[in-house]
C-alpha cells in the first residue's frame, strides 16, 4: 500500500504528513471499555506501509520500551510511506503480567480470528483487520516466555529472499530460520501476502538494554532497506549474522537444581559440558552436554528444573570460530555506540 493512497483507520482518515493516535475499540473486560492504542507516522511522500507491534504476550516487555524509544528519534521525520505501531497488542494481558488473555489463550494461536469467537479471537480479528492487512510489512516484537531468555536474533523464513534480506539488514546476532505455527500472526499474514520479522530478544517482565537498542537500531535499519528512510552516506562497519536452519531445545536429563556453566551468546562443541543438575536434598549430580555443535541462542533462567523441561536452545552452526567472531562484534559497544543522539542520551536501564 503506497502512502500516496487514502488511509483510512478505524473510520478516521489520516493525511500525508500526519502523525497522530487513534483508540481502536476492543471487546469490554467484565463490562469495563478497553482500548488498543496505535500512533500513526505518515510521511510527505510515497513509500511502503509498515507495522511494528509488541506485547502480543502480555509479559513480554523489551518491545514495548523499542516503540517507546523509536517514536523519540528525529530521523522519522524523513519517513517515506508510513509506520504504524502498536506498542501494547495485548492489553488484557499486560493489565495482569500475563502471556495470555483472561481467556486463558494465546493470541499469537488466535489469528486470523472471529468476530463471534473467544475473546483472543476477536481481539485477533480487529488486529489483524484494522492494522495488519493494511500494511506491505511487519515487524513483530517478542521476548522468551516466562523465566526463559533469548539472545537477540530475527526469526523469518530464510528462504524467500525478500524477508532473509531484510532480516540481514536489521543486524541482529542471529538469524533462525522459522517455519510458522498454525494461527499465528506470522503464518497469517504470510498467507495473506504480508511478510513479517519477528525479533526475538531478552526475558519476560524484564527489560535488557542491549536488546532494546539493537531492536531500535534494527527497526531503523530495515526501514532504511526498504527504502523509507534515507540511507546513510558514510561507510559503516557492517555486522553479519549468524544464518542458522537448525536449533533445538536441550531438556534437563533429571529433576533438581540447574547450575549453568555456559551463558547466551556462549559456542559450544559437541559433548561440551553446558550444566550440571544437582539434587536438592542429595549429593548426586548430573551433567548437562550439548548435542552438536552451536550458539547458545536462549535459556532457562529458574535454577529448579523437572526432568524433560527445555534449558538450553542451541542453534546449529558448524564453524565456531566465526561464530564467536561474530558474536563479540555485536557484543562491543553495542550500548555505547549508536548513530542516534536521542539513543545516546536515554538513561541506561541496568
Amino acid at each position: 500500500m503506497s502512502s500516496s493512497a487514502k488511509l483510512i483507520l478505524y473510520g478516521q482518515e489520516i493525511p500525508l504528513g500526519a502523525s497522530l493516535s487513534i483508540n481502536l475499540e476492543l471487546p469490554n473486560l467484565y463490562n469495563t471499555p478497553t482500548k488498543l492504542p496505535i500512533h500513526v507516522i505518515r510521511g510527505k511522500k510515497s513509500g511502503p506501509t509498515i507495522f511494528i507491534s509488541a506485547a502480543i504476550h502480555g509479559d513480554e516487555l523489551n518491545g514495548i520500551e523499542i516503540i517507546r524509544r523509536l517514536r523519540k528519534l528525529a530521523i522519522l521525520k524523513k519517513i517515506h510511506g508510513t509506520i504504524i505501531l502498536v506498542p501494547i497488542v495485548n492489553i488484557y494481558g499486560i493489565m495482569t503480567l500475563s502471556r495470555y488473555l483472561p481467556d486463558r489463550r494465546d493470541l499469537n494461536r488466535s489469528f486470523p480470528g472471529s468476530t463471534h469467537g473467544s475473546l483472543a479471537s476477536r481481539v485477533a480479528k480487529i488486529f489483524f483487520d484494522e492494522i495488519v492487512r493494511r500494511c506491505d510489512l511487519g515487524i513483530d516484537l517478542h521476548t522468551a516466555s516466562i523465566h526463559k531468555s533469548n539472545l537477540p536474533h530475527i526469526r523469518t523464513n530464510i528462504d524467500n529472499s525478500y524477508t532473509f534480506n531484510l532480516a540481514k539488514a536489521f543486524q541482529a546476532p542471529v538469524i533462525l530460520h522459522s517455519e510458522v505455527r498454525d494461527g499465528s500472526l506470522r503464518a497469517v499474514a504470510q498467507d495473506e501476502g504480508i511478510p513479517i520479522l519477528l525479533y526475538e530478544a531478552g526475558e519476560a517482565l524484564r527489560f535488557d538494554e542491549k536488546c532494546i537498542r539493537i531492536g531500535v537500531n534494527g527497526i531503523i535499519n530495515v526501514l532504511r532497506e526498504s527504502g523509507m528512510l534515507p540511507k546513510i552516506i558514510k561507510k559503516t562497519e557492517k555486522k553479519n549474522p549468524l544464518v542458522t536452519k537448525s536449533s533445538q531445545w536441550i531438556r534437563s536429563i533429571e529433576s533438581g537444581m540447574l547450575r549453568t556453566i555456559k551463558a547466551l551468546g556462549d559456542t559450544v562443541r559437541k559433548d561440551e559440558l553446558i550444566a550440571f543438575i544437582d539434587e536438592a536434598i542429595g549429593d548426586n549430580s548430573f551433567e548437562l552436554r550439548a548435542p552438536f555443535d552451536g550458539v547458545i541462542i536462549g535459556k532457562s533462567e529458574i535454577p529448579l528444573v523437572q526432568e524433560g523441561d527445555a534449558v538450553f536452545h542451541i542453534a546449529k552452526f558448524r564453524n565456531l570460530e566465526v561464530a564467536e567472531d561474530r558474536i563479540e562484534h555485536f557484543n562491543e559497544n553495542t550500548i555505547e555506540l549508536s548513530e542516534f543522539f536521542e539513543l545516546n542520551n536515554e538513561e541506561i536501564i541496568e
